[in-house]
């Protein structure tokens, strides 16, 4: 029995089965490379799932780990730890306006902080207007204000008080208000619903609108936020400043934090007891974050995904050109989605046996997000590999993936040791 299966067995005893699961085994990252549990090297075109802005291991993240895990790894918020305010601070520095951070552990518990920040604000309004594609979450008021019915089946009846509305049409965001409506809370690049971006011109409209009602404007920055589009948060592509933003995945460069941010002047209105997160904000994960921060800096990171940005929109509208399949490219920085005409799970598929991780999102929406930090050089070998199996899918699709469960998904490229 080899070591691959002993891990599949493993989990198939003890671990719920909640995730679709392809079959690899990760030992270790480098940058924007992992090695499996049997040599084989992928380049990672979506590292974490957005989670790994600056690649796997990032030096200055894991040394700051290093530095703190020796000291101190936690204390309850009841007392002030120093990382978690120097964490506020950067954030802030970022933000270029006066934020006050709440801290927690994840997107869904940041959303879950605004969307009852709003509540709390609003003094009896509770509605929250969302959106069709959206995605906020898996905990049942960030899966209510979620619009997409996919995630939803099997757990009614959800909260009430969510309105979900077309996305990027002003005329139903206002046909939705009511003397009941506290927020509007949305993704300004919609990533799990398909990289739906939101045009400028709406969300000037969608600020002024919420200031002419007096309803807070909630962006959520969970996939967004960190660099992704070659600003620190996306709003501040749109010339805005939202009441609250989110945010989670990348700040962590791989620990597990999430943030909500509030606009300083309201936001006394959780008071001590209306609100708290055990782990929230610790001194391990606020330590790294503030070296992610520190690092996109230092690095300038941001210059790099404005000009990688292009280069990698080129190489994809040039396989749109080549390729009838696809239908569209979109994107914004690093936050790129190919939508094809028929279902992009067999690309990705053939793309993993060939060395290169990718996702498909809204069934045939291949999503590329790379990491922030990336080169030409790794630009050109995923572009070279989705050509090569853009060019040729292969067999059917029954024989390929059982094909594929029989190897371990093992890359065609030259094996290198895990170490």
């Amino acid at each position: 029995m080899t070591k691959l299966q002993d891990v599949f067995n493993i989990y198939k005893d003890y671990v719920m089965p909640t995730y679709t699961k392809q079959p690899l085994v990760f030992v270790k990252g480098k940058g924007s490379y992992l090695w499996d549990i049997q040599g084989n090297k992928y380049l990672d075109f979506f590292p974490g799932w957005g989670v790994c802005n600056l690649g796997h291991c990032h030096p200055k993240v894991m040394s700051a780990v290093k530095d703190q895990v020796i000291k101190l790894i936690f204390v309850p918020n009841n007392y002030y730890n120093l990382p978690q305010a120097k964490l506020a601070q950067e954030l802030n520095h970022w933000t270029k306006y006066p934020f006050k951070a709440f801290f927690c552990n994840s997107g869904a518990e940041a959303n879950e902080a605004a969307i009852k920040f709003s509540r709390k604000f609003g003094k009896g309004k509770y509605e929250i207007i969302t959106f069709d594609d959206s995605f906020h979450g898996r905990t049942l008021a960030a899966l209510a204000a979620t619009g997409q019915a996919k995630y939803q089946q099997g757990f009614a009846p959800m909260p009430e008080g969510f309105k979900r509305v077309k996305f990027n049409d002003l005329l139903a965001v206002k046909s939705a208000l009511t003397s009941k409506t506290a927020a509007i809370m949305l993704e300004l690049i919609q990533g799990e619903g398909g990289i739906n971006i939101a045009s400028r011109g709406f969300i000037l409209n969608l600020r002024q609108l919420c200031d002419d009602e007096n309803i807070l404007l909630i962006i959520d920055e969970v996939q967004t936020g960190i660099g992704r589009t070659g600003k620190m948060f996306a709003w501040q592509n749109y010339g805005i400043v939202p009441d609250i933003f989110t945010m989670a995945k990348a700040l962590g460069g791989g620990l597990p934090i999430g943030a909500m941010m509030v606009k300083k002047d309201i936001s006394d209105c959780l008071t001590p007891g209306t609100h708290a997160s055990t782990f929230g904000g610790g001194p391990l994960v606020a330590k790294a974050a503030v070296a992610v921060l520190r690092s996109i800096q230092k690095e300038k990171i941001l210059s790099n995904v404005q000009k990688m940005s292009e280069y990698l929109h080129g190489k994809l509208q040039e396989l749109k050109n080549k390729y009838p399949v696809i239908k569209e490219v979109r994107g914004l920085g690093m936050m790129w989605g190919v939508e094809l005409k028929q279902e992009g799970k067999i690309i990705v598929e053939q793309c993993i046996k060939q060395g290169l991780l990718i996702n498909c999102t809204h069934d045939t929406v291949l999503r590329l997000m790379p990491a922030l930090n990336i080169g030409k050089t790794e630009i050109n070998k995923a572009i070279k590999i989705l050509d090569n199996v853009l060019k040729d899918t292969g067999p059917a699709p029954s024989k390929r993936l059982n094909d594929l469960k029989a190897d371990g998904f093992r890359a065609i490229n030259k094996k290198e040791g895990a170490g």
